[in-house]
């Protein structure tokens, strides 16, 4: 049983069900230009949240090898590391700070409510998303979407690599809270081919 805090920022209530560690195994199953990449790895996501109208974001994975003879260690290759932020979609007024470190420029900045959110409620009965993800090889996303419910979908808008990373175009997205789990999987369009299927995973929450 988790039992979520009742004092979260109001602009952070429809991702709630994100928030705390999450461990489990995932597959890779990606093909392109002839080659497939296949392997099981394990996963550590972290949702969490400081007080900010955002939620903070990091993961960590490592593929497994076979499994080891009695008294050897498992082997483990680590893949790239992710941080980011996740927010609802809205536009900044003056009980804002930023851009960069600029203070709100509103001489008393009032506190968010629930009323407040409930006017972002789009026309599909949920709330649009950005979300904002920097890889450790460099590569930076930035996906819109909308979180409706206990499931979110997310397709890239902008990627940013820098000059010595591999080739990687779009992705897509998706999350879902099912039976207590994290369920994701995503997409990717990568080393000159089209958008595809590339990992899944199902994550419990960490005690």
């Amino acid at each position: 049983m988790f039992d979520l805090p009742t004092d979260l920022p109001a602009d952070i209530v429809p991702l709630s069900w994100l928030l705390g560690v999450w461990e489990g195994t995932g597959v890779i199953d990606h093909e392109v230009s002839g080659t497939r990449y296949q392997g099981e790895f394990a996963h550590r996501v972290s949702f969490s949240h400081d007080g900010g109208d955002y939620v903070n974001y990091a993961t960590s994975a490592w593929l497994l090898g076979d499994a080891p003879d009695e008294g050897e260690a498992s082997e483990r290759t680590a893949l790239v590391a992710e941080t980011g932020y996740w927010r609802l979609a809205r536009p900044q007024g003056d009980d804002d700070p930023g851009p960069a470190l600029l203070p709100p420029t509103s001489a008393r900045a009032a506190a968010r409510t629930a009323d407040d959110v409930e006017a972002l409620r789009n026309a599909d009965g949920g709330f649009d998303l950005e979300v904002a993800i920097v890889h450790s090889d460099g590569i930076s996303e930035l996906y819109l979407g909308q979180v409706r419910g206990p499931r979110i979908d997310l397709a890239s808008d902008a990627i940013v690599r820098p000059a010595g990373a591999k080739a990687y175009a779009s992705a897509t997205r998706m999350y879902g809270y099912v039976d207590g789990h994290l369920l994701w999987a995503w997409d990717i369009a990568a080393l000159g081919g089209a958008l595809a299927s590339h990992a899944s995973a199902r994550l419990a929450r960490a005690e």
